[in-house]
């Protein structure tokens, strides 16, 4: 027989655990997430996470069917983090400037939960609530729902793979991460123009930038594309 997993509207226990705190559906994702930006992802499991709220595994299972499910749960606290707050302005250019930043950045606070999430899909709340907000700033821009649709696949898949992989480099120890931005300037700025003619001209640009996330730039490509999509249809 499967056990039980608690509503949740009633994911709370009634007694105190070991530590003196309430379970919660909320209090397992928090913990998570804190153990997974301690130890990783191969740290996280519900023996472990049991530990550390001072109940047994068994009780997380209260909760979350399983590890995945967490899983899941945990994606959708990132998005909620990146929706806290937000507002649609009317500008449909800003209003998705705004939420791909603010979605990338939600990620890359939590660099191993964004490894372990960025490909999943949850189909909860607050997912669902920020595609309704990007598809609904491109309908009501104007697009016709097909480029409606293939624009805002392109954009959310652009803003996660960006999350996954900044959050990739984030998640590197330290010494692995320093060794691999040292590199432009080590090796690329040092080649010379004799044999790479390309990369000793921009070297000084390379350095400058590729250290930093060239998310920013691609959102405003990505943007750019769609306003002038927007403008051949509407005749501009």
């Amino acid at each position: 027989m499967p056990k039980q997993v608690v509503p949740d509207a009633a994911r709370q226990r009634r007694r105190r655990t070991k530590q003196g705190t309430v379970l919660s559906h909320r209090l397992i994702v928090e913990t998570a997430l804190r153990m997974l930006r301690e130890h990783g992802s191969a740290g996280l499991s519900a023996r472990r996470l049991g530990l550390a709220l001072g109940t047994d595994a068994s009780t997380v299972y209260r909760y979350f069917r399983g590890m995945d499910e967490l899983t899941l749960a945990i994606a959708d606290e990132l998005i909620s983090a990146a929706m806290a707050d937000w507002r649609a302005t009317g500008d449909w250019l800003a209003d998705l400037r705004d939420l791909g930043l603010r979605i990338h950045a939600a990620y890359l606070t939590h660099p191993q939960a964004a490894v372990l999430t960025a490909n999943r899909v949850s189909g909860r709340a607050h997912e669902v609530a920020s595609d309704e907000a990007i598809l609904g700033a491109l309908r009501t821009a104007g697009f016709p729902d097909p480029s409606a649709a293939r624009i805002y696949h392109a954009f959310i898949d652009q803003t996660l793979a960006f999350a996954a992989l900044d959050a990739a480099s984030l998640a590197l120890p330290a010494a692995a991460r320093e060794a691999d931005e040292g590199v432009w300037q080590a090796t690329y700025a040092k080649l010379p123009a004799e044999t790479h003619p390309h990369i000793a001209a921009t070297a000084d640009l390379l350095v400058a930038r590729m250290n930093r996330s060239a998310y920013p730039a691609a959102l405003d490509m990505l943007l750019a594309s769609a306003r002038a999509e927007l403008a051949a249809l509407q005749g501009e």
